[in-house]
């Protein structure tokens, strides 16, 4: 494979790159539902799923509610343009 940047679409890195990624920042992978990631900083707390076509992120309890925010991005983003966004918070 080519040399991938943070530039490169996400769906151009392998799965244990992604996986990877996703520890350094932070998140713990669930150990019975592997695709399934969760993440807790100190203002806001999400699920992250790595589904087929899309990463899912569910900011748990962060509307002006309290209700769950669900978000998706195409894995033909590129990983910094989804790790600005997902990282940033809801």
């Amino acid at each position: 494979m080519a040399n991938l940047t943070s530039e490169s679409p996400l769906y151009n890195h392998s799965l244990p790159k992604i996986e990877d990624w996703l520890r350094k920042n932070g998140c713990e992978q669930n150990s019975k539902e592997l695709n399934c990631w969760y993440i807790k900083k100190s203002n806001w707390e999400a699920e992250i799923i790595l589904e087929i076509e899309e990463l899912v992120v569910t900011y748990l309890k962060a509307g002006a509610d309290g209700s769950d925010i669900k978000r998706a991005f195409r894995y033909s983003l590129s990983r910094q343009d989804i790790q600005n966004a997902v990282f940033s918070g809801p």
